[in-house]
């Protein structure tokens, strides 16, 4: 079996990797669990999906330390996600910082250290700036396909599972933008 939480902000297309995840594994014949938590999604709060695939999947509730894989749109959410990490998982995160509201009006200030922290302690943590990828893609909206290519590289689909997947969930004007982003994340893991 394996366990994937994608966590990220309002905003920035989590629930819709999550989907794109789900169909690809159903494609493969797996049974798939989900489970959403919203929060305060539309006002930049987090926003978090864990996606369980596997011959037999009875909980769509990831346990603490039971992650496989771990996806962060934005680097504070990985030190929301902490709990879920074992010696074994794989933490991806996007090098993004997107202010919460105490950062905003001054009541605290964002973590300077989050990026060592996390390398220091958890060896399995891969970060990735995709602000050039994003540009060439010419949408910050594809940030989110872009981090799921990251991903797929650790995952046993093909390209094509994963791109009749995209086209499913993305709009057709948008499709092209996002398998571009899609091929351009996977590149950015070696």
């Amino acid at each position: 079996m394996k366990n994937v939480i994608f966590a990220g902000v309002g905003g920035q297309g989590v629930i819709l990797v999550s989907k794109i995840l789900m169909d690809v594994a159903l494609k493969n014949g797996f049974d798939v669990k989900e489970s959403e938590v919203h929060g305060m999604a539309q006002r930049g709060g987090s926003v978090e999906c864990h996606v369980r695939f596997g011959t037999e999947v009875s909980s769509p509730l990831i346990p603490k330390a039971g992650a496989d894989y771990i996806l962060c749109l934005e680097l504070l959410e990985a030190m929301r996600k902490l709990e879920y990490l074992n010696k074994n998982s794989v933490l991806i995160i996007n090098r993004e910082q997107i202010n919460p509201a105490p950062v905003e009006i001054g009541a605290m200030e964002y973590p300077s250290d989050i990026e060592s922290w996390l390398k220091n302690n958890f060896p399995n943590t891969i970060i990735v700036d995709t602000g050039e990828i994003l540009k060439e893609v010419g949408t910050k909206r594809a940030l989110n396909v872009v981090m799921l290519g990251c991903l797929s590289r650790f995952l046993d689909f093909t390209i094509k599972d994963w791109e009749e997947s995209i086209s499913k969930f993305v709009k057709e004007s948008a499709l092209e933008q996002n398998i571009k982003a899609f091929k351009m994340g996977r590149e950015l893991i070696a």
